[in-house]
């Protein structure tokens, strides 16, 4: 494929008109966002008791579940996405190039979905002016809470800057093809640009790249994430040092599969074959199996450890994970997916984008129901008895299962009008 005709690839979903698939998908996010949108009114006007969670005392409750579950998972996608696209311009991986900016805007709905879930998780919304807020310039000092709100702040800002900066130079290249109603748009984000001045464009990108890597493994998913669970010897189940590399290769792993799956379905919708081609698919898969059997053997370590000799209240909750269904089933999820990759590496003959594509689901999905365990057994077997020693109960209600329909559907609706506004992959720009 020829530059030219690249750039009219990528620029197909921006120029053509929406098919009604589009429209079709564009509904359906609509009407997953609004059910959420009920459903958190419905909390808001009856309280947090709709979510059946709750502080520790006589009733056994526990103050935690799908909400912050899902929470670490979304910041997990996110800082896998961004290091992903960092990865590719810091070390010159080309290969992956066309799924970059996927990555990145990924990064960007993603930790947004993650700050949505503390305000839906703090119960009333105004408790970010009258608590968070004021209180952050002492509490930052002593409260992982306080780190992990910074740290993600942080992050959305880089991400935003990393994008901005690397996007500016597409859209000057272009801009005379792009849909003349969205100019105002792009008058704004091009704001002081110069051509000339690229390659110190370039060279701030490289350090911000640098700057995300090392973040990352040390500070964000790799260090505060982690701190705010390992940092509490209460809850003996999620106390220690091992947080952090788990943590870390969840983040990796969810966020590959997803841009795998994200990738394959716009090169389904816009026949980019030879935009995103199976050599992304391969070789995101072979990370992604790297990454998945890091997790899985973090998971052998965590339950070996906990089952043999551990003292008695660690014991107890790893025995209750070791119980729970969900929890083998996102186990089994990740050996298949990983099993399968094996294959395809050991006989090139079985690959086959589609199947790689549903094997990379599959660590998504595990990833999502990791974490909801994680949070649920780490809360329900704490070594403190305010109720009695008895452990907590809990169940998701359907108030927070329509927080997931929202998220996902909040996500869906960003990629589709993002994708009519902008480049979803870089151009060529010399050759546009």
């Amino acid at each position: 494929m020829t530059g030219e005709n690249r750039t009219d690839a990528i620029l197909r979903p921006i120029k053509e008109r929406p098919s009604w698939r589009y429209y079709a998908l564009l509904a359906v996010a609509i009407v997953g966002l609004i059910w959420f949108l009920q459903a958190w009114v419905f909390q808001l006007r009856n309280g947090m008791i709709v979510a059946d969670i709750g502080d520790w005392g006589v009733g056994g409750g526990i103050p935690w579940g799908l909400y912050v579950g899902s929470f670490i998972w979304w910041v997990g996608i996110a800082h896998g996405g961004i290091i992903i696209s960092a990865a590719v311009r810091l070390f010159g991986l080309d290969t992956y190039k066309p799924i970059a900016r996927m990555a990145e805007l990924l990064t960007l709905v993603a930790l947004s979905v993650a700050a949505l879930y503390i305000l839906v998780h703090m119960g009333r919304p105004d408790r970010v002016v009258t608590s968070i807020l004021p209180n952050l310039p002492t509490t930052i000092q002593s409260s992982p809470l306080a780190w992990d709100v910074t740290v993600i702040t942080l992050y959305f800002v880089l991400t935003a800057t990393y994008l901005g900066l690397t996007i500016r130079e597409d859209l000057y290249a272009i801009r005379n093809r792009l849909p003349k109603v969205f100019s105002p748009i792009y008058s704004v984000m091009l704001v002081g640009y110069r051509p000339e001045e690229q390659p110190k464009i370039d060279r701030m990108a490289w350090w911000l790249a640098l700057a995300v890597i090392i973040l990352a493994p040390l500070f964000l998913h790799g260090g505060v994430i982690p701190w705010l669970f390992a940092l509490l010897p209460g809850n003996p189940i999620w106390f220690g040092a091992a947080q952090g590399p788990q943590f870390l290769t969840i983040a990796l792993s969810s966020a590959l599969g997803s841009v795998i799956v994200m990738a394959y379905i716009f090169r389904r919708a816009y026949d980019w074959e030879h935009v995103i081609p199976d050599s992304v698919f391969a070789g995101l898969a072979r990370w992604l199996a790297l990454f998945a059997m890091l997790f899985l053997w973090l998971q052998i370590q965590k339950i070996v450890t906990g089952l043999s000799m551990a003292p008695a209240a660690i014991a107890t909750g790893t025995e209750a994970t070791a119980r729970e269904p969900l929890y083998w089933a996102a186990i089994i999820l990740i050996h298949v997916a990983v099993g399968y990759f094996a294959l395809q590496m050991l006989f090139p003959s079985l690959f086959s984008v589609g199947r790689t594509v549903i094997a990379a689901a599959l660590p998504v999905v595990a990833t999502l129901l990791e974490k909801f365990i994680f949070v649920l057994e780490g809360l329900m077997y704490p070594v403190f008895r305010l109720h009695g020693g008895v452990p907590g109960s809990y169940a998701p209600t359907w108030v927070e299962i329509s927080s997931v329909i929202g998220a996902f559907s909040i996500v869906l609706l960003f990629f589709l009008l993002v994708s009519r506004v902008i480049p979803l992959v870089e151009v060529e720009v010399h050759e546009s």
